[in-house]
């Protein structure tokens, strides 16, 4: 049932250690196997989203938000006829590279790394961890997944070119990645915004009122809401507003993408990947609810008063321990330390700090940072 601009697994670029075929399942589906139980995959578990664990444990986490994601793009890969095995093996993997303490906690790497003339990006490392750091099967290292996983990985939220980026030059930079791929980035903003709202009214930093007045598709769909259902109780109202607006976004995405397809008269992965822009995408309409939802939740929830104190405590955790483990590289893992002798210390460094939870950042801190990074100042 697969559309003719599908990825076809038996099309594959393949891994690249061979391996022989699985006799029941197929090699987009043993990839999904592969995240699932990997450990990178258990840790999103204790890794923020919005909001830290000591906050709430009610609220979303980083696993919870990728189980949404992956919920959200199957939905639509089946509308579109693509390869939903693929779509979810990347949805699944998308935020495998995110370090502790959310955006914030990338932000403050990618600060540290660009003042000793690297970069950290989240997605480049979710590459490293099933590349290399991955270790659980005796043949090689990392988790061998196919070539469309991997390329998936890099590029379903950014183009990279291979001037600036020559280490990632076998992932046909200068092409399209395929529609599977371009899937999730959109899936993934559907997903937060809806789930950022819910959050965030429940922990009554959002007010309703507020956020219709902010967000015109979800006044709509809250007016819809009341008319259907004007005994139940405001809480109530608010969820079936929500999903009302979760699915116009769904909706829209599918019906847009559908006519941007034909429109540009893509009938083979080729086509896909030579045209000149992604294809899919929201409507106008739809994709100015979008930016209004996304503004509003900058303005009223990631930049909130409430929020900033963990913020800043996340920024000096990361940025305490990053500093201390330069000074002292002997305090590090004895397996990092070997990896130093191989490479650049602050990688090392970088890549050891965003494999952690949250929970076991603050145990590193209490053990190394409390006493010895104030005797480092």
């Amino acid at each position: 049932m697969l559309a003719d601009y599908a990825v076809r697994v038996e099309q594959s670029r393949g891994r690249r250690y061979s391996e022989p075929q699985h006799p029941y399942r197929n090699d987009f589906q043993r990839d999904r196997d592969r995240v699932i139980h990997a450990r990178a995959f258990r840790r999103l578990e204790a890794k923020t989203q919005v909001f830290t664990r000591r906050y709430c444990d009610h609220f979303r986490n980083r696993l919870t938000h990728t189980l949404e994601v992956a919920q959200i793009a199957r939905t639509v890969a089946l509308q579109l006829g693509l390869n939903a095995d693929l779509v979810e093996a990347l949805a699944l993997v998308h935020d495998v590279g995110h370090p502790p303490f959310g955006h914030v906690g990338e932000k403050t790497l990618d600060a540290a790394m660009r003042e000793r003339g690297f970069r950290f990006n989240h997605n480049l490392h979710a590459l490293r961890i099933v590349e290399d750091f991955e270790l659980r099967y005796a043949a090689f290292r990392g988790l061998n997944l196919t070539f469309e996983v991997r390329e998936g990985i890099i590029k379903h939220s950014a183009d990279y070119s291979s001037r600036d980026f020559p280490e990632l030059a076998e992932y046909l930079l200068d092409s399209r990645p395929p529609l599977e791929a371009q899937l999730i980035d959109l899936a993934d903003e559907i997903a937060y915004t809806a789930a950022d709202l819910d959050d965030g009214y429940e922990a009554r930093l959002l007010d309703c009122g507020d956020i219709r007045a902010g967000i015109p598709i979800f006044a709509r769909s809250y007016e819809e809401a009341e008319k259907a259902w004007p005994a139940a109780v405001d809480k109530l109202k608010f969820n079936e507003a929500l999903r009302r607006m979760l699915d116009c976004f769904v909706g829209d995405l599918i019906r847009q993408s559908q006519a941007n397809i034909k429109r540009a008269a893509i009938n083979s992965l080729e086509d896909v990947r030579t045209h000149s822009r992604r294809l899919l995408g929201f409507s106008p309409e739809m994709e100015s609810h979008r930016r209004q939802a996304k503004a509003f939740l900058y303005e009223r929830l990631y930049s909130s008063s409430a929020l900033e104190s963990e913020k800043r405590e996340g920024e000096r955790v990361i940025r305490e321990l990053f500093e201390f483990w330069m000074e002292r590289p002997e305090a590090l893992p004895q397996g990092y330390q070997e990896k130093a002798a191989a490479e650049a210390l602050p990688r090392v460094v970088c890549d050891y700090i965003a494999g952690m939870t949250d929970n076991y950042i603050y145990q590193q801190y209490e053990r190394y940072c409390s006493a010895k990074c104030a005797k480092l100042k």
